[in-house]
């Protein structure tokens, strides 16, 4: 593992942020959407910060993205037990309030979907340095 800039994973993680913040801000009747895609966006999200100033495997990048939203489920999970509250408005909305498996759900398929990106355009990447050797 380095650490370096990468201008592309940057360009990801503030477009993905974006649209984090519409979601968030405008997204409030929209049900599901906002809930179970909003989630999925995260760990995206998540992986692209990580990528842009951390060169290793998509792998552990995607692993990590994954446990952080499981982290903060489980920190749903036990203020709700032990009735705590955030009481900043802006922060409940960004960490959430309500632990929910189906958000486990959408961390999985947003670490899946990452995943399968980046190991797609390694894939691209290493079939174009072949054809230019031949």
């Amino acid at each position: 593992m380095q650490f370096r800039f990468d201008r592309t994973a940057s360009l990801f993680s503030v477009l993905l942020f974006a649209v984090l913040v519409l979601l968030a801000t405008h997204g409030a009747g929209s049900g599901w959407v906002r809930g179970f895609s909003g989630d999925v966006l995260a760990v995206m999200w998540v992986y692209c910060m990580l990528a842009s100033v951390l060169q290793t495997r998509p792998s552990l990048l995607a692993g990590v993205a994954f446990l952080l939203g499981v982290a903060i489920e489980l920190a749903q999970y036990l203020a709700a037990t032990f009735g705590l509250r955030i009481s900043n408005r802006i922060l409940r909305i960004v960490v959430g309030a309500t632990p929910d498996w189906w958000d486990v759900l959408a961390y999985g398929l947003g670490a899946v979907i990452v995943l399968g990106l980046a190991t797609r355009g390694r894939f691209w990447q290493r079939r174009s340095i072949v054809a230019t050797k031949l």
